[in-house]
């Protein structure tokens, strides 16, 4: 499934909708350690995290994420969002829980 396909699913908001929101999701990824995240991820990850530092565009591109999935309505530092977009990172805000979303998306791309 597509980002946004994901997006849409879960009722989330694309934070950077200009971002490719086409890229195939393989898997879901949740961790908050970004070393831990660049070395442990698979590429295509949906990644959960609840950091929200510009940084985060970093590891999702040399990680090759799918997208970043900030949870329970955390704000995003607009300087994140504008390096996302520079990036072409997609950058998606909801207001589950992390857990939840892991869940939701472990069975929809079961």
């Amino acid at each position: 499934m597509t980002v946004a396909e994901l997006a849409a699913k879960l009722g989330a908001r694309i934070l950077t909708p200009q971002a490719n929101a086409q890229q195939e999701v393989t898997g879901v990824y949740c961790g908050d350690l970004l070393s831990w995240v660049m070395s442990h991820a698979e590429k295509g990850d949906a990644w959960i995290t609840v950091h929200t530092h510009v940084n985060i565009v970093a590891v999702a591109v040399l990680a090759e994420l799918a997208c970043i999935i900030i949870p329970e309505s955390i704000e995003v530092d607009d300087g994140t969002v504008a390096r996302a977009k520079e990036q072409g990172v997609t950058l998606l805000g909801s207001d589950l829980k992390a857990a939840e979303l892991c869940w939701r998306i472990y069975e929809m791309l079961r």
